[in-house]
């Protein structure tokens, strides 16, 4: 269809309706989410962490919006998919000698959490007291791990020119990183207020950006555009499509989480 010399196509369409379904489902979820910016973030951290208060950090008074293991996990990924942005390639998996300490990390990660939840079954006693710090920093762990796999993956999904090179393959660039994930922990372990405040908020980002990028990936294999991309511009609408999905997640399990709890707080031990 042609209206006054432009072209309407059905890929046209389509992205027309993809903007005002995500504009509209991202309003009813802002405006059903609790007030202010880290109200918001709550209801970001609802959808997928259990916000046990006594397994968070606290900023005064308020639980941060995911607990201590969740504030690790999705800040972790955040920081290794920024960090291999900046410093990476866009390229392959790392390396063995690499993937070993991060699958070791991992491995400290299922050891406390299976430790933790023994905590809930009463004829079952845990190993060792779970704290806090503990879990921050095997889900911290973790969430390297994690953007070590999503990004290589996005990259050799996405772009046409992805580099045959490791995304993250080297020692020192390795060493970096774990020093950068130190100094996060240790950021939150301060409880600073004027710290925590902002990693708070890139908490719940986070949780966007990774559902983001992992249901964008599955928008490209169903519409079989693999390798099709050279640009961030022509890659907006897959990219919107996977935000779109992750917030339409988002909403949903706070609905239905709300709806049986009747509360923003987390779960009661």
């Amino acid at each position: 269809m042609k209206i006054s010399g432009f072209v309407i196509t059905k890929g046209l369409v389509i992205k027309f309706f993809l903007v005002v379904f995500t504009a509209v489902i991202t309003y009813f979820w802002l405006d059903f989410a609790p007030d202010g910016l880290l109200g918001k973030m709550d209801a970001v951290g609802y959808a997928v962490c259990h916000r046990i208060d006594e397994r968070s950090f606290h900023l005064g008074e308020r639980a941060l919006p995911l607990c201590a293991r969740c504030s690790g996990m999705q800040l972790g990924a955040l920081l290794g998919l920024a960090y291999q942005s900046i410093w990476g390639r866009r390229g392959k998996f790392p390396p063995a000698k690499i993937l070993i300490p991060l699958g070791i990390l991992a491995s400290f990660f299922v050891i406390d959490g299976v430790n933790s939840y023994l905590n809930f079954i009463p004829m079952i006693p845990s190993v060792y007291p779970s704290q806090n710090w503990l879990r921050l920093v095997t889900g911290t762990g973790l969430g390297l791990g994690m953007a070590a796999v999503i990004y290589p993956i996005f990259n050799q999904t996405l772009w046409r020119d992805w580099e045959d090179d490791y995304s993250l393959g080297y020692w020192k660039q390795f060493l970096g990183l774990i020093g950068l994930a130190i100094l996060l922990d240790l950021a939150i372990l301060s409880e600073n207020p004027l710290v925590l405040y902002p990693l708070a908020i890139l908490s719940g980002i986070a949780v966007l950006v990774v559902l983001s990028m992992c249901y964008s990936l599955l928008v490209v294999m169903l519409i079989k555009k693999d390798n099709h991309y050279t640009t961030w511009r022509s890659v907006w609408a897959p990219l919107l499509a996977g935000f779109t999905i992750a917030i339409t997640q988002t909403f949903v399990i706070d609905l239905l989480r709300f709806a049986f709890t009747r509360t923003w707080g987390g779960f009661n031990l």
